[in-house]
């Protein structure tokens, strides 16, 4: 039996593909899963490009096969008594879908990558960490889909219990109180961009803010922002220039730009002497720059090239730079290069290493991040993801006798992201000022820094609503404290000590959070 949907879903996701924005729906129900081939089939056609491929992340048991061949079996023995169009709806979307499965405990195995619909069931084992870290591989205009069991409020989701909770009970404290999850329900409707609806697509009262939502215009194909004419003035000026011109070509924001030509000039200036740090927030184009910088290196000469990240799968995107930066100075593969991929079945047959042979032996050879001894014919050290590497492997990794240029994510959900900025930066700082002498650093004085940032992000447009409700309820984007005490602390007599409610402060009301 077909049912009509209600309108503001199709707008709100058509709108998120107009402005290059993503869009969330939060699906309370046991049958959910049965609207995720119905919301995907909207963002097909709005986006009228390739079929958006999905990310499906969960905890333990799938509740089916993901087994694409069996599965397009069994509804070609369906189709020999019925229609395909008579089958299960769910069936042939799995089936004619690309989708990539993941666990919750291998979720930092897709760092890097970029898709464009993310589910995310199991909603007990959700952590901030996996939020932050699944949703910001959805590109702009894509969708963002979390599955909820049936409620009868939504109060009785502050208090679940969370996979994560039996982590923090212990004798002395059995008792767990879900602040969190009241938090992040309420964050839900303080987000344009975010429908909580039950399993039929009916809207919940708890979205009332897109009772009105009017369908937004495209803007005129003409239309050029700043950043946009920037770029353009920046590839005009190094159009002439191989390799940089083509390789420049490859960028997308005027950001990545300027960082892609500041990399290509410190592998052209041959200086070993020399660490270049990019720090961004998520999906700023960091991989892709390194990937482009690392094929002008392979054109100026460089043999000894390695890149190290958590995960080789963490470095697809870069290697897929490496190719496009390939093609735009005219290398074949098997005849100018040779791509070897991991035989190791965890990582899913990700490259592991480049063997150029075009003029003489190069080499781009990806080594973990515990592989420091390795480096001693290194000319050219890439570490991407510095973030989600332990801060002391990083320093390990980083000062030695070669080029180093270090991408890390500092706003992110990343562990060592705030003590990488604060301390590790802080000491390469003073270290290319001459001020630092220690143990480590010692053999490495006179180090140059570069330091880079990147604002603009390449998977969606500025001004992104999940982005920044993203970063509200997680509190990703706090800054540093700059605030220093002129003069010294009162004595403790004249000092009061006030009592903090938790419950208000964790509330995600604006007066707590000011």
């Amino acid at each position: 039996m077909r049912t009509k949907i209600d309108n503001r879903i199709r707008v709100l996701i058509e709108n998120g593909v107009t402005k290059g924005h993503r869009s969330m729906f939060a699906i309370v129900g046991d049958k959910g899963r049965d609207q995720i081939p119905v919301l995907h089939h909207i963002l097909s056609k709005a986006t009228v490009a390739a079929r958006p491929t999905v990310l499906w992340c969960y905890k333990k048991e799938l509740g089916y096969s993901s087994n694409k061949k069996k599965r397009i079996r069994q509804i070609h023995l369906k189709s020999s008594v019925s229609t395909i169009s008579e089958g299960d709806p769910f069936e042939v979307f799995i089936s004619m879908t690309k989708i990539r499965y993941c666990y919750y405990n291998e979720t930092q195995n897709i760092l890097g990558n970029t898709y464009g619909m993310l589910v995310l069931q199991d909603f007990e084992a959700l952590t901030p960490n996996l939020l932050a870290r699944t949703i910001e591989t959805i590109e702009g205009g894509g969708i963002v889909v979390l599955l909820m069991k049936t409620v009868n409020s939504l109060r009785q989701l502050y208090t679940i219990a969370m996979d994560v909770h039996n982590r923090y009970r212990t004798e002395s404290h059995t008792e767990i109180v879900a602040r969190f999850n009241e938090r992040f329900i309420l964050s839900l409707a303080s987000c344009k961009d975010i429908a909580v609806v039950d399993d039929q697509l009916n809207i919940l009262p708890i979205s009332s803010h897109i009772t009105t939502l009017e369908p937004v215009q495209p803007s005129s194909k003409n239309a050029v922002s700043p950043s946009e004419a920037e770029l353009k003035t920046l590839k005009d000026t190094m159009k002439d220039t191989k390799p940089i011109g083509p390789l420049l070509n490859k960028c997308r924001t005027a950001c990545q730009g300027k960082a892609l030509l500041r990399l290509l000039d410190v592998i052209t200036d041959k200086d070993l002497n020399v660490t270049c740090s990019i720090t961004a927030a998520r999906g700023r184009g960091k991989s892709a720059s390194l990937g482009l910088a690392l094929a002008g290196a392979v054109a100026f000469g460089y043999s000894n090239i390695f890149v190290t990240s958590p995960s080789p799968e963490n470095l697809r995107t870069l290697f897929e730079f490496v190719m496009k930066g390939f093609d735009t100075m005219g290398y074949q593969e098997h005849i100018d290069y040779e791509l070897i991929q991991s035989t190791n079945p965890e990582f899913q047959k990700a490259l592991v290493r480049v063997n150029v042979f075009r003029e003489h032996r190069q080499t781009i050879q990806y080594i973990h991040p515990s592989d420091a001894a390795k480096l001693g014919q290194a000319e050219l050290l890439v570490v991407d993801e510095a973030a989600a590497i332990p801060l002391p492997l990083v320093k390990e990794l980083i000062f030695g006798p070669y080029i180093v240029f270090l991408a890390s994510t500092i706003n992110g959900y990343e562990g060592t992201g705030r003590s990488l900025s604060l301390k590790l930066l802080q000491q390469l700082r003073q270290q290319a000022a001459g001020s630092i002498k220690g143990e480590k650093l010692a053999s490495s004085k006179g180090r140059k820094l570069h330091e880079l940032t990147m604002e603009e992000s390449i998977r969606y447009k500025p001004g992104d609503e999940i982005e920044q409700w993203l970063n509200r309820v997680l509190c990703l984007n706090a800054g540093n404290i700059s605030t220093r005490l002129s003069c010294g602390t009162p004595p403790p007599s004249e000092c009061e000590l006030y009592i903090v409610n938790r419950d208000a402060l964790f509330s995600f009301h604006k007066a707590s959070e000011a």
